[in-house]
This record gives C-alpha cells, sequence and structure tokens, in this order.
C-alpha cells in the first residue's frame, strides 16, 4: 500500500520517495515493523488471553521432568506471528506480485486452520482439537490452491539463462521484465532466452543441478506437460502438508519451533534474493525468478515476526504459539520453497522437522509391529525426538523394549532447544553452500 503511494508521490519529486524502489529499503523496513508489531501486540494479547483465562493446562512430568509451572500460559500465541507478518506486508510489499498474494492467501489459510484448532481446545475444552482429517483437508486444499495459481498465473515464469557484463560506457541497465528492480550498476543485462512457464527445480550438489519434472514424463509424449503439472501440484501438496505438520510437531517446547523457523526463513530470504536479482543469477548460475523479490519483503516480516515472538516464547514462555502459529510457519516455508524451485533443498534447510516427523513415523511402525509379535517396544524413548531428550531413565516403563535408550540422562528443554537451534543454523548454511557447491 505504501509502496504505491510513495512512487506516485516519486513523480512529484517528493524528497526520499525513490527508496520505495529499493527492496533492501522496503525489506528492513519490513522486519523493524514487524519486530515492533509482535513485540507491542504480544504484550497486549497476553493480557487479553489470560484474562479471558485462556491458558495452558499443566503438562505431564513423565514429559517435562523439571516441574517448571506452566499452568496459566495463553495459548493460540501463533496469532501475533500472523498480525506481524501481515501488516507489514500489505502496507511495505507490492500487492499486485503474484507470489506475495500467494504468501498471504497462504497465511490467512493456515492460520484460521490453525486457529480453529486451537479454540476447540481453549474454547471448548476438546484436548482433541480440530479432527485430523479436517486439518488434512485444509493443508491439502492450501496446496492444491498454490499449485494452481502457479500453473494457471502469467507471471510465474522463470528465465534459466541470463548474464550479465561488465561495461565503463554504459551507465542505464537494460533490464525492462520487472519494474521494481534495484540497480545493479553500469552493467548490460543479457537475455538469452524469455521467462517462461517452466517445471525445473534445483538439485542439490549437482553441476547441471536443474530438474525438469516434464522430463521425467517425456515417456507420455504430447501429454508429458500435463502430466508434469499434474505431479508439480500433487508434489505442492505434499510439501505444504509434510513442511507445516513437521513444523507443528517441532512446536514442543519453548522457543524451539519459532527459533528454528526464523534461522530457516533467512536461509529463504537469502536464496530468494539472488533468484530476483538477475546479477546475482547470472554469479550463481541459478534460475532468475522475476518478481520474487516481493518475497523477500515478506520473508523478512517473518523473520522479525518470530524473533518478536521469541521475546515472550523464550524460556521460561509466557505464550505458545499453538497450531495457529506452527501450521502456518510450515505452510510459508513451504510455498516459499516452492515458489522460489528449491523445494528439493527442503530436506536439508529443515532437516529438523523431517527428522521430527520420521521420528514419530518410526516410532508408530516400530510399536505395532511390535505389537504384533506380543512385544512391548519403542523405537525411542518418547517422540517427537526432541521429547526423547529431555525423558530421564527414571520415567521410562521398564516393561517396554526400547532401542535406543539415549541420552541416558535427561537435559534441561533450553540446551535442547539451542542445541537444536545450531543444528538448523548448520542446516542453513549447507543449504546455502549448495549453491556453489556441485
Amino acid at each position: 500500500m505504501l509502496y504505491y503511494i510513495f512512487r506516485f508521490l516519486e513523480q512529484f519529486g517528493t524528497s526520499g520517495s525513490h527508496l520505495w524502489s529499493y527492496i533492501s529499503f522496503r525489506a528492513l523496513l519490513a522486519l523493524i515493523l514487524s519486530l515492533i508489531i509482535s513485540a507491542w501486540f504480544g504484550e497486549k494479547f497476553i493480557k487479553y488471553m489470560k484474562r479471558k483465562n485462556l491458558t495452558e493446562v499443566q503438562r505431564s512430568a513423565d514429559i517435562d521432568p523439571f516441574g517448571v509451572n506452566k499452568i496459566g500460559v495463553p495459548s493460540m500465541g501463533g496469532i501475533i506471528i500472523i498480525v506481524a507478518i501481515l501488516v507489514p506486508a500489505l502496507l511495505l510489499g507490492r500487492l499486485r506480485n503474484i507470489y506475495l498474494i500467494i504468501m498471504i492467501v497462504t497465511t490467512v489459510w493456515l492460520g484460521f486452520l490453525g486457529f480453529m484448532d486451537d479454540y476447540i481446545k481453549n474454547y471448548k475444552h476438546n484436548k482433541e482439537g480440530l479432527p485430523g482429517k479436517f486439518k488434512i483437508v485444509g493443508q491439502v486444499s492450501i496446496g492444491l490452491i498454490v499449485g494452481l495459481i502457479l500453473w494457471a498465473s502469467p507471471d510465474a515464469k522463470i528465465n534459466e539463462n541470463v548474464s550479465v557484463s561488465k561495461t565503463t560506457t554504459v551507465t542505464q541497465v537494460v533490464n525492462t521484465i520487472d519494474e521494481d528492480k534495484e540497480p545493479v550498476g553500469n552493467e548490460i543485462v543479457i537475455h538469452k532466452s524469455e521467462p517462461v512457464k517452466s517445471l525445473k527445480t534445483t538439485i542439490p550438489f549437482f553441476k547441471n543441478n536443474n530438474l525438469d519434472y516434464e522430463e521425467m514424463f517425456s515417456f507420455m509424449g504430447d501429454y508429458a506437460s500435463a502430466a508434469a503439472w499434474v505431479f508439480f501440484v500433487l508434489l505442492t501438496i505434499f510439501i505444504v502438508t509434510a513442511v507445516s505438520n513437521g513444523a507443528n510437531l517441532n512446536d514442543g517446547m519453548d522457543g524451539m519451533c519459532a527459533g528454528n523457523s526464523a534461522i530457516i526463513g533467512v536461509a529463504l530470504g537469502i536464496l530468494a534474493y539472488v533468484s530476483s536479482h538477475i546479477e546475482y543469477a547470472s554469479y550463481l548460475d541459478i534460475m532468475y525468478i522475476p518478481g520474487s523479490q516481493e518475497l523477500v519483503v515478506f520473508l523478512c516480516a517473518f523473520i522479525g515476526a518470530l524473533i518478536g515472538f521469541l521475546w515472550y516464547n523464550a524460556y521460561p514462555a509466557q505464550v505458545f504459539m499453538g497450531d495457529t502459529g506452527s501450521l502456518t510457519i510450515g505452510g510459508i516455508i513451504g510455498v516459499t520453497a516452492v515458489i522460489i524451485h528449491k523445494e528439493l533443498l527442503l530436506p536439508i534447510l529443515c532437516g529438523i522437522f523431517f527428522v521430527e516427523s520420521l521420528s514419530v513415523i518410526l516410532q508408530v511402525w516400530y510399536a505395532k509391529t511390535g505389537t504384533k509379535k506380543g512385544i512391548k517396544r519403542r523405537m525411542f524413548k518418547r517422540t517427537p525426538i526432541h521429547d526423547a531428550f529431555r525423558t530421564p531413565q527414571t520415567k521410562l516403563d521398564p516393561e517396554i523394549k526400547y532401542l535406543f535408550n539415549t541420552p541416558k540422562g535427561a537435559w534441561h528443554e533450553s540446551k535442547v532447544t539451542f542445541r537444536f537451534w545450531i543444528t538448523t543454523l548448520i542446516l542453513a548454511a549447507i543449504t546455502i553452500i549448495t549453491l556453489k557447491i556441485r
């Protein structure tokens, strides 16, 4: 909104209005604004929830052995995150940008889905919350919507072949594809091909590291393109569902999910920026995605909202994000990766979410196979896997056989949280490095 106002004022020579054409300016402003909003609104929200007595019940001492009293801590704090994301995005973003529209729709959709789950738990006092089938339908629906928009929109294109040549005589950047491009200096931008609809994506660690989904279906002849788009939409549904569920499972300790997601957001912001900047895309030999710079503005708001939320969510937490926050966070991460054609990097970047989900799946499978044999067994002490680190031996059932009975002692949840953050930071660095290691 403000972007269009100041671009209009620029026509009349208004001082400072030209700054709004810079992605770096709007992105950093979004970061600062989201931090302020989350800090200010967070305090108001916590007080309101306490007045309404919409607070957390005491967690089981078997899971939380350190006896921290978490009675009276409000839930549904994801509302703080959502508000702190949407306000800067709407104020500072280009609202006609297709990618920004997709991110706003994703945020609102999954935020509402998570809110309904938390509402049922807190207002209706139903511990089960929203039935699982409704959650899945909601996640599948937004994945379907995102996939279809990317398929149908004429603005969702990439340019795989661009190069930038330095010159000392040319003083104008030759680049008319995107009206909102930050100046890159005295350069000639050469487009070897026009932006096109594409189903290519980045494969890490390979020299020619683009995989074309359409080539996977080349055996279908004239139907290859249609089959590839169907596959892409189904893949988008899977990614949105898997990452949002992974974030939801990771939300089990104070500051855990918010901290991990902020680190992931920084990595995605870097990937989005180099993909939207024609000079960096040329240098790194990656796909140039016109218009994706608006994702940088959105992701800066995302990062600022999460860091501001940590002010209240860090140990000992004053508020929990609930499904309102965790489902939204996971969906934003998944959709962003799909938009910038980096979805195959998610197993690395979101390695913590992946391991959390995998631990639950393996635990259920291992327990069921043991039951069929008449054996009470578990693969881990607790799942999701972060709970295994804070569960002491004294809290284990002596009748159950544990395949992995480590660590022997119990770690304090703040230590588990920090070590998971460090792991995510390493994984984020590896993800960025894959742009050069091929």
